[in-house]
């Protein structure tokens, strides 16, 4: 196989993985009309379409499904190849993509980097912000973090943050003159601000607990967001009740501008997780930043 050959399976492998001629551009660095000759060249020297081109998509044909099969995982190998070489060196080395809350983020990932990244200065890390349940395969991605009981039976996955127990708030300027919530099923009766994950489209069902009785609440709202800070400030703003991860809330409890209902009822959820494919290889640098992140209880630091 000659270089252009690999030139321009390597494009179409771009274009049929991101079903974009446009994202395929930008992760091979090239222009798009570049990147459509190679496509053009492939086509017209084994006499097929490989690409279906609309304005609104790109798939591949059952011909170019069929080499997409055939040649991804050979190339795909071939980078696990260059990047196991990567780890021979002396230091860890390489680049990782993660997806993660914008809280997880703050909280658990960057303390995690700021242990690495100074000292390994050849590891790279690009955080995607992202609330919904992340296919990270499709989206190839490296690893993601979510709570616990959000992620998939396939894949491995590291605690990396402790239980995290809900808090069910709203502002006092709310609760005036309103009846507040003794039991979960009195939340028909309020405006509640509802969570919806995109990617799946359904609201967040509330979860409680009290002395091993479990109930489950569709709530109902004027609102709806797909980011947990902008159920706390919307709670802040008097618009209704708010489900909410504690750690979110507890300043503002503490200040007064929340107030705390169905305590009792508040469950704990399986804290933060880290979590990739059971399949990966782990390059050097995933494996250092999974040491750093790994959740350690009673550990300082």
């Amino acid at each position: 196989m000659d270089r252009d050959n690999a030139s321009d399976l390597l494009a179409f492998l771009a274009v049929a993985r991101e079903r974009s001629f446009t994202r395929a551009a930008a992760k091979l660095r090239m222009s798009q009309p570049s990147l459509s000759q190679l496509i053009l060249g492939l086509e017209e020297r084994i006499g097929m379409r490989l690409l279906n081109r609309t304005t609104r998509s790109v798939t591949p044909t059952q011909v170019g499904e069929r080499l997409l099969l055939k040649i991804g995982p050979k190339f795909d190998e071939i980078e696990q190849e260059l990047v196991a070489l990567t780890d021979l060196r002396d230091n860890p080395a390489g680049s990782i993509r993660i997806s993660a809350t914008d809280y997880s983020a703050r909280m658990i990932l960057m303390p995690a980097l700021a242990k690495i990244l100074f000292k390994y200065p050849d590891i790279k890390v690009e955080v995607v912000i992202d609330y919904g349940l992340t296919d990270i395969v499709a989206s190839q991605l490296d690893a993601g973090i979510r709570v616990g009981e959000l992620l998939a039976k396939d894949m491995i996955a590291v605690r990396v943050g402790p239980d995290i127990r809900i808090a069910v708030v709203a502002a006092p300027a709310y609760l005036a003159g309103r009846k507040k919530p003794r039991q979960p099923q009195d939340l028909t009766e309020h405006n509640c601000i509802n969570f919806r994950f995109m990617q799946e489209g359904g609201l967040f069902v509330w979860r409680f607990e009290k002395g091993g009785r479990k109930l489950n609440v569709r709530v109902e709202g004027q609102l709806v967001f797909n980011d947990a800070n902008a159920l706390l400030y919307a709670a802040l703003e008097g618009f209704g009740i708010a489900y909410l991860p504690e750690p979110y809330a507890l300043p503002h409890l503490s200040s007064g501008e929340l107030v705390r209902v169905l305590t009792d009822w508040c469950p704990s959820l399986p804290g933060y997780h880290l979590y990739y494919p059971s399949r990966r290889q782990p390059s050097s640098a995933f494996s250092v930043l999974v040491d750093a992140i790994r959740y350690r209880p009673g550990a300082s630091g």
